[in-house]
């Protein structure tokens, strides 16, 4: 038979779902498995969003401009100015979630064969993004010693070439929850005017940052008008990851009329997926108080018990609701699978995401898991107390 691309080769599988088939024989021989590995939040979509579904009159579901709904774009515009991000609707291009933004953006912005820097622990999808468009990710290092903090700036000039084109960061942090400084975002804006570079930004959980602390986008920063490309999503803000809505924010206009032509061959973005995110621009604050206050507990709950448990290390996320977890195992991939595959408790067993897919350095992450705080606090209970049981009997426990 003929042979498969390189390119789909290189491809990695989602270390996020990859455990799936592991769940779904757990589930079909009666396990209740608490599902921690993904970010899909058991939090209710808004009322405004799925009533403009509901109440849909259109007679005719038809393309969308390649760029998204005009409408929903100038309305999109008005909600980052009001909050202090200044640009207009024809520098915005909808996308099919954020992970169509990020994968147009490095298609616009890069070549093959060049590199961008980016923090890891990182989002394990930025890896299959990178591949697509074959370029190379060069990670710097954070650590749980130091919360995850941004690694020093000198990191990161140390790994600058005459192939690096950008620098990426995820703020608040997918897997870690960190969320950066004012003072670690204007140093990354620095060192991208001093080497020419374009500053990627995936800003999806700006609305989930905690104890008071605010976000700082990169298009709030001075000087950055022609280097800044964000990224952003109705999936977390709203909980609507199924209608996969994002989008591409830059001033750029050559990287949005490059992406453009990217949309125009994809033809349009969701035509109901953009009827929701439009409507739920509408959200009442309440909501985002309501939801704020629901996640600040699950946090405060999961790492107080996760740090009870001998030989695990879990950091206070400042955003997001996620958590990188250290754990007394030998490797975590086989511990995750083996949680599915030969453990349970009271009926129960726990999935998570294992450390070493949110790496590109080998060997890191082995005795670490994100774990994400999507689900109630009784389910949340339920899987501390599983992993917790879990740890005393696994074979490869280190201390």
């Amino acid at each position: 038979m003929p042979d498969i691309s390189q390119r789909g080769s290189n491809m990695p599988a989602s270390p996020i779902r990859k455990l799936v088939p592991f769940a779904e024989k757990a589930i079909s021989k009666g396990t209740h498995v608490i599902q921690l590995n993904i970010g899909q939040p058991d939090i209710f979509t808004p009322d405004v969003g799925l009533n403009a579904l509901r109440n849909i009159t259109h007679k005719v579901l038809e393309y969308s401009h390649s760029a998204g709904n005009e409408s929903y774009r100038r309305k999109l515009a008005a909600y980052y100015r009001s909050i202090g991000i200044s640009v207009d609707h024809t520098q915005i291009l909808i996308t099919t979630g954020g992970s169509e933004a990020l994968t147009f953006a490095f298609l616009s912005c890069l070549n093959p064969g060049d590199e961008v820097i980016i923090p890891e622990p990182f989002y394990a999808n930025y890896n299959g993004f990178a591949t697509m468009a074959g370029i190379k990710i060069v990670p710097v290092t954070s650590t749980i010693e130091n919360g995850f903090a941004l690694p020093s700036v000198s990191d990161f000039e140390k790994q600058i070439t005459s192939r690096t084109k950008g620098v990426v960061i995820c703020n608040p942090n997918n897997p870690t929850g960190y969320l950066y400084t004012d003072d670690e975002l204007m140093e990354v804006r620095d060192l991208v005017l001093k080497h020419d570079l374009y500053f990627f930004s995936d800003e999806v959980y700006r609305e989930f940052c905690y104890d008071d602390h605010r976000h700082l986008s990169v298009m709030h920063l001075e000087g950055l008008d022609e280097h800044a490309v964000m990224f952003d999503s109705v999936s977390k803000r709203f909980s609507e990851c199924g209608v996969r809505i994002g989008s591409l924010v830059t001033k750029n206009k050559k990287v949005i009329e490059t992406a453009l032509k990217f949309g125009q061959a994809r033809l349009s973005p969701p035509a109901l997926g953009q009827i929701v995110g439009e409507a739920s621009l509408d959200t009442p604050a309440q909501y985002f108080v309501d939801v704020y206050n629901e996640y600040i507990q699950r946090r405060d709950y999961l790492v107080s018990e996760l740090n009870k448990i001998p030989g695990v290390v879990c950091p206070l996320p400042k955003g997001a609701f996620y958590t990188m977890v250290k754990l007394p195992v030998d490797d975590s991939d086989k511990f995750c699978q083996w949680m599915l595959s030969d453990f349970e408790y009271e009926g129960s067993t726990l999935m998570m995401a294992p450390g070493t897919g949110f790496y590109s350095t080998p060997g890191r992450g082995k005795n670490e898991v994100r774990i994400a705080y999507v689900l109630n606090r009784d389910e949340l209970t339920k899987a501390v107390k599983v992993l917790r049981k879990a740890l005393e009997v696994y074979p490869g426990r280190r201390e």
